[in-house]
């Protein structure tokens, strides 16, 4: 890294977990523009693939994160659940699917924006440990589109991966080591604290944390999930009401090398406008 380089103004990118139904979306609004002045955001990124009702999103959805200031939206193993989506996703490229879905499925699995600051590659990647779906190998794809990033010149990549177990979110963080800016981990809902910038340059966390009720399970309404262990019954979940756990992630970036400079977690618990 140069003297200049490392003297020159970060890129900053804000990441927020995974949003959960309608408590989840009226907060991050809300507070997206606070978060975007304290931490002096240059690109934010969202993964709502719980944003309506806890499974999948919807265009309109979409639409509203978008005009509230978010960059680009990635999504993961309910990407398809809502009914209009299949045919709005390819309509808006900003609007991410996991890459390693089979050639032919709708929408995209990254992209390029511009930034005053130059411009940021997204990718969204799903796992395959313990997720049910038979995707192609997230390591091979993901590995193939960074490659052709960089080969055009692209410093900053940030990836999303959508994951279950930690082994394998680990591994593909440490497999991008060097290549992309970060690679932070949704799907569990739950933030881990292992935040760390790799050797290498790449800002990595295991999970960023989901922004959703505070009081809940994982988003839900805790007694029917409590109901359904107990009794191995099925029961219908419902988006738990109250405060709001915003998780997710600041990460400063070189411009010029794409090196991660360091990350940062922010988990706060702020109230639902009503």
């Amino acid at each position: 890294m140069t003297e200049e380089s490392a003297t020159a103004e970060p890129l900053r990118i804000l990441f927020l977990g995974d949003i959960f139904g309608e408590p989840g979306r009226k907060a991050v609004i809300a507070h997206l523009p606070s978060l975007r002045e304290r931490f002096q955001i240059d690109f934010t990124i969202v993964n709502g693939e719980n944003a309506a009702g806890g499974r999948g999103i919807t265009g309109k959805i979409a639409i509203s994160l978008l005009r509230a200031g978010v960059s680009v939206i990635t999504l993961g193993d309910h990407a398809w659940d809502q009914p209009d989506i299949t045919e709005y996703m390819p309509t808006e490229p900003r609007l991410l699917r996991p890459l390693n879905y089979p050639p032919g499925a709708p929408g995209h699995g990254h992209i390029v924006l511009d930034t005053p600051k130059g411009p940021v590659g997204v990718l969204n990647v799903q796992g395959r440990v313990f997720m049910g779906q038979a995707l192609d190998n997230p390591f091979l794809t993901a590995r193939a589109v960074v490659d052709r990033m960089l080969a055009d010149g692209i410093k900053v990549i940030f990836a999303d991966f959508h994951a279950e177990a930690t082994s394998e979110k680990i591994a593909f963080g440490r497999s991008l080591e060097n290549l992309a800016t970060a690679v932070v981990g949704t799907h569990t809902h739950v933030q881990t604290s292992d935040e760390i910038v790799f050797p290498g340059g790449t800002a990595y966390l295991t999970d960023a944390g989901m922004c959703g009720p505070l009081h809940s399970v994982i988003g839900s309404d805790p007694m029917p999930i409590i109901h359904r262990f107990c009794t191995n019954l099925p029961t219908r979940n419902h988006v738990a009401k109250g405060d709001v756990r915003l998780c997710g992630c600041v990460v400063e970036a070189d411009p010029a090398t794409g090196r991660a400079r360091r990350i940062e977690r922010i988990m706060e618990i702020v109230p639902v406008p009503s």
